[in-house]
């Protein structure tokens, strides 16, 4: 009984924490042109809305009943707008970033804590490593050298994860790919070191997108407990390296984390810090880019027509290319038809729900007055089936990105603008590399038709994505 006490008690926080918004406000919104939309239920909005009925079909419907500009609506406890089609993608993620800033849900925000925030008195330290991160490692040229480790590492989770096997179930299989080599490239840790992050990193993620309750048993709880474990793993880890690279430079490894420890600027970060950061990295690609990986092979399983031309251009890469001989950045480059796969797969499956914003002032766009304090979702769900920019929207077209490709600011899964997600050349890498090594291996067979698709900060099917294999 006392339990029940404490959680029922737990959740009238949380509503009354969500209610916040409606009683507070601003009294002189009324005296400008707010959105058009609703607000929905009382305390939840229209939230639950929202996650049952997916993010596509809640922003569709509003977009047509309200406007296909901006619509107002109300979400986890928030005054939401909602910006759109082609216009609103470049004002929000290109030309407002003078009067919005990043802004995170509770439950989110409270994660991003423990796993990216290394502390205001710190960041014109961050500012320094990031830019280093960005201009160093995570750029073009330097991503080009770790073309052959995805290749290896992908061979040698085919040999162990599907081979031995007729049925794989693909979106936990491309997870368990994207930790390897995220654990490889990040932290230099081989395949059998990173599996003690598996869990951590699935328990982890559901809790990113939970109700923030710290009650033992509660999912959230159990993320936070994954969280500190996966700190003091890194905090071992990265002492080890510092005892290694102090002791001999010259054997410090090509990963990111050796690679930051020979950084000038390092010295200022604490080891929590410099955990916190090299978690931040991980923590996209394992959700994000596998979600990715998992719906290109879906495509690729209801399409043989379209699976046989990426086949095609693959076997022709195979040719020229000793057995064993690892895909290189020169092989990439001739991916062409398999990239345009890619994107007309995230196109219609978008790796990410959106990104939120808080607006720092009022902000006026297409006649509305968007007031100060509310907060502003950006989501590839208001352009990448418009049948303006994309005819025939519904169907799985890869030509619509030959020659220049879709209008501006209408096929963005990565975002645009300053805050583009940096990891972008990684992923693009990372899902060709995969798709060249599953398809010149199997056929796919899709196992359940119409299978679900579920939402967390990437879209994910309900049971896994079964597939039948038929080798080659």
């Amino acid at each position: 009984m006392e339990a029940f006490s404490l959680y029922f008690i737990s959740l009238l926080v949380v509503f009354i924490s969500f209610s916040l918004p409606f009683l507070c406000r601003r009294s002189d919104s009324k005296k400008c042109k707010l959105p058009p939309g609703t607000s929905g239920l009382p305390l939840v909005g229209e939230t639950l809305h929202f996650y049952l009925s997916g993010p596509e079909k809640f922003i569709h419907q509003r977009m047509k009943k309200y406007s296909d500009e901006v619509f107002a609506t109300s979400l986890i406890g928030q005054n939401m707008a909602v910006i759109c089609g082609a216009a609103g993608n470049k004002f929000l993620l290109c030309t407002a970033n003078d009067v919005v800033s990043p802004w995170l849900p509770a439950v989110q925000s409270r994660f991003s804590n423990w796993v990216v925030s290394l502390g205001k008195s710190r960041k014109d330290v961050h500012t320094k490593i990031h830019g280093f991160h960005q201009a160093v490692i995570m750029s073009p040229e330097a991503l080009k050298q770790y073309i052959p480790i995805m290749d290896s590492l992908t061979r040698q989770h085919l040999q162990t994860d599907w081979d031995p096997f007729q049925v794989v179930k693909v979106y936990p299989a491309s997870q368990k790919l994207t930790l390897i080599l995220a654990c490889k490239l990040v932290l230099g840790l081989e395949p059998d070191g990173a599996q003690r992050f598996s869990d951590s990193f699935a328990v982890a993620q559901q809790g990113f997108f939970s109700l923030p309750i710290n009650l033992p048993g509660t999912t959230y709880n159990r993320a936070v407990k994954e969280v500190e474990k996966l700190k003091q793993e890194f905090l071992k880890i990265i002492l080890e390296r510092k005892k290694m690279v102090l002791e001999n430079r010259e054997k410090a490894g090509s990963d990111i984390l050796s690679r930051t420890l020979l950084d000038e600027n390092v010295h200022l970060l604490s080891d929590l810090e410099i955990a916190l950061y090299l978690v931040s990295l991980m923590i996209p690609s394992f959700e994000a880019t596998s979600s990715s990986i998992t719906f290109v092979l879906k495509h690729l399983s209801e399409l043989p027509h379209i699976y046989d031309m990426v086949y095609k251009e693959h076997l022709e890469i195979a040719k020229s290319k000793d057995p064993e001989e690892l895909l290189n950045w020169e092989d990439i480059k001739k991916m062409k038809y398999s990239w345009n796969v890619i994107c007309e797969a995230m196109r219609l499956t978008p790796p990410a729900i959106g990104s939120y914003r808080v607006a720092k002032t009022d902000i006026h766009f297409a006649g509305i007055t968007i007031p100060k304090g509310w907060k502003v979702l950006w989501s590839p769900f208001t352009t990448n089936k418009n049948p303006k920019y994309f005819p025939e929207p519904e169907n799985f077209d890869p030509t619509r990105f030959e020659g220049d490709g879709p209008t501006p600011c209408t096929f963005i899964p990565f975002s645009t603008g300053p805050r583009m997600c940096p990891g972008k050349e990684y992923s693009r890498f990372l899902i060709l590399v995969y798709m060249y090594n599953v398809v010149r291996k199997f056929k796919l067979q899709k196992l359940i038709p119409d299978e679900k698709v579920l939402y967390r900060g990437a879209p994910y099917p309900a049971s896994g994505l079964p597939m039948s294999l038929q080798p080659h």
